[in-house]
């Protein structure tokens, strides 16, 4: 990649004036409030979580027409061909504004599964999807983990068998955030058994509307039904929907985790965090305690770091250096800064964090319960622990009793 020159100080400060000046056309300021949600999963009746996401959808789509949905994609690519600064900068410009919210299902359409169509798809399937996913006319989940394969993602078993001009699909997943309300599902499937794991894998495109999909949602420990798992019963998806190459399945999967911990924590609302922490301990008269002041200021600092990490990051690819394994750091870090954020709220509201004392502060438990989910999403934190080790340390690598043995002969 050849580096690209950054844009200057003057530009960025235009096109922050450009774009605040767009989205106050759009969405009225933001106020502060104590009641912000600080979910980190949502916890919504099903026609109220549609809702949402039909909101979400809306302000995508409205940002996308006007040149802000794909700020660093190519402009042939359909995005708008500026840099990761510029994207920062509009970040920052829309959290001064009321946006409709954000949904997980949303985030990996536009920010894990529209770049690996771009990336791995046809001319065919990048013309039906990509546009459409980017500007949320369609909504896409992850089809990857199962039961038996959560952190071993490549001992995944549900198998696509090739059948004339398609393939026949039968097995289960799990763990899809968003499946009840997809059009679309990025599939793993196991399509040569006698292949070392990693090797008999194919990636495809599925409409979930498909005869034989079953989408069932999960309760979570938080309330809500964000997760769900899904059945395959003699599917049949036509080899036009493959995406990438027969046995190539792995490398599909690695980009789409890449971009998934790439983007995690991108989101600074996501969850709780200083400034709603900093709200309730001043309304509760909470300030003055050293034992809160101690934590307020541990999570003040993270937040920095992770702001400066970010920097690093774009400055990173600007130059035209791969961040790489960094981004299992960055992801272990962000679970880490979510857990982070729960301790102090248990510090700062003490038994209003089990028992709702009527003023908005029994909220938190919300952050509390989902934020344990982001130490498994993107990867857990035991993977992410291994690829630093590995990868960035230079460690000797685990021991691996399945190295170079078919996936049929892994004793399960």
């Amino acid at each position: 990649m050849t580096p690209t020159a950054p844009p200057s100080r003057a530009e960025l400060e235009e096109f922050r004036r450009t774009a605040r000046a767009w989205v106050a056309g759009h969405l009225p300021p933001r106020r502060e409030r104590h009641d912000r949600s600080v979910a980190v999963f949502h916890d919504l009746p099903h026609e109220q979580e549609r809702a949402l996401i039909a909101r979400v959808q809306g302000w995508t789509r409205t940002r996308y027409d006007a040149g802000y949905g794909a700020l660093t994609w190519a402009v042939e690519d359909g995005g708008a061909g500026l840099s990761d600064l510029h994207e920062e900068v509009f970040a920052e410009v829309e959290r001064e504004f009321e946006t409709p919210g954000q949904h997980e299902l949303t985030s990996v359409s536009t920010a894990l599964v529209a770049p690996t169509v771009r990336l791995f798809g046809t001319p065919a399937q990048r013309e039906l999807l990509v546009t459409p996913l980017l500007r949320g006319d369609e909504l896409a989940c992850q089809l990857f983990s199962e039961p038996s394969a959560g952190s071993d993602l490549a001992g995944l078993g549900t198998r696509a068998v090739r059948e004339g001009d398609g393939w026949v699909v039968n097995g289960q997943k799990v763990w899809s955030s968003g499946a009840q309300f997809a059009g679309w599902g990025e599939l793993i499937c196991r399509t040569d058994p006698d292949a070392v794991k990693h090797r008999g894998l194919t990636a495809f495109l599925l409409p979930m509307d498909t005869p034989g999909v079953e989408v069932r949602p999960l309760r979570q420990m938080s309330g809500g039904t964000s997760f769900c798992e899904v059945f395959l019963d003699d599917v049949r998806i036509p080899d036009t929907l493959r995406l990438g190459e027969v046995g190539g399945g792995w490398g599909v999967t690695l980009a789409t985790l890449g971009f998934e911990r790439g983007h995690s924590g991108a989101n600074a609302d996501l969850g709780g965090g200083f400034a709603d922490l900093l709200g309730d301990a001043r309304a509760l008269g909470r300030t003055d305690d050293p034992d809160v002041r101690r934590i307020l200021g541990e999570v003040w600092v993270a937040e920095r770091i992770a702001e400066l990490s970010a920097q690093r990051d774009r400055e990173a690819r600007l130059a035209g250096t791969d961040v790489g394994a960094v981004g299992s750091l960055r992801k272990l870090v962000w679970a880490q800064r979510l857990a982070l954020v729960s301790d102090a709220a248990a510090q700062v509201l003490g038994p209003r964090l089990v028992a709702d004392a009527g003023d908005g502060t029994h909220r938190w438990v919300e952050h509390v319960l989902g934020a344990p989910g982001y130490r498994i999403a993107g990867g857990s934190d035991e993977v992410q622990r291994t690829i630093i080790a590995e990868r960035l340390l230079g460690l000797p690598p685990e021991p691996r009793a399945d190295r170079g043995v078919a996936w049929k002969d892994v004793p399960r």
